[in-house]
């Protein structure tokens, strides 16, 4: 399997476009963080090790590593875009706490069975999915 950061300058070389030092450097950063990041919040981590690198070359690079499968774009209902990386990631649901926002990474192989049983009874080969469970985390109802 091909790095990361290989698969994306090759997926900038084939669409015409530059490999430039600021976009190297917010895949860079990107690669290196885990758990979900807004653009926002990856422009911040991205200037404290590069300050020539614009926010706006933040957003348009965050498209193109969703563009070249690198990165995914999540939503957990709160209006607010968010990142993960998906490339070379093993495919993982969330739990969302209403209250607090805590987001958990949950991998049931039950679960993915059941699915992909249910997308067979009704004649459907799944390609992706995401599942998206919202709740109310253990520290928020004071169960700790």
């Amino acid at each position: 399997m091909k790095e990361p950061a290989q698969v994306f300058t090759e997926y900038i070389a084939k669409n015409g476009l530059k490999v430039t030092p600021q976009r190297l450097r917010i895949v860079e950063v990107f690669l290196r963080e885990d758990g979900h990041l807004t653009t926002e919040e990856l422009y911040e981590r991205v200037k404290k090790v590069d300050n020539t690198v614009g926010q706006a070359t933040v957003y348009r690079t965050m498209k193109l590593l969703c563009d070249s499968g690198i990165a995914k774009e999540v939503h957990f209902g709160d209006g607010v875009a968010r990142y993960e990386k998906k490339y070379g990631s093993e495919h993982h649901d969330h739990l969302i706490c209403e209250a607090c926002g805590k987001n958990l990474e949950v991998i049931d192989e039950q679960i993915e069975l059941l699915q992909e049983q249910l997308a067979a009874r009704h004649g459907f080969v799944l390609t992706s999915h995401r599942m998206y469970l919202y709740g109310v985390c253990d520290d928020c109802r004071g169960k700790k």
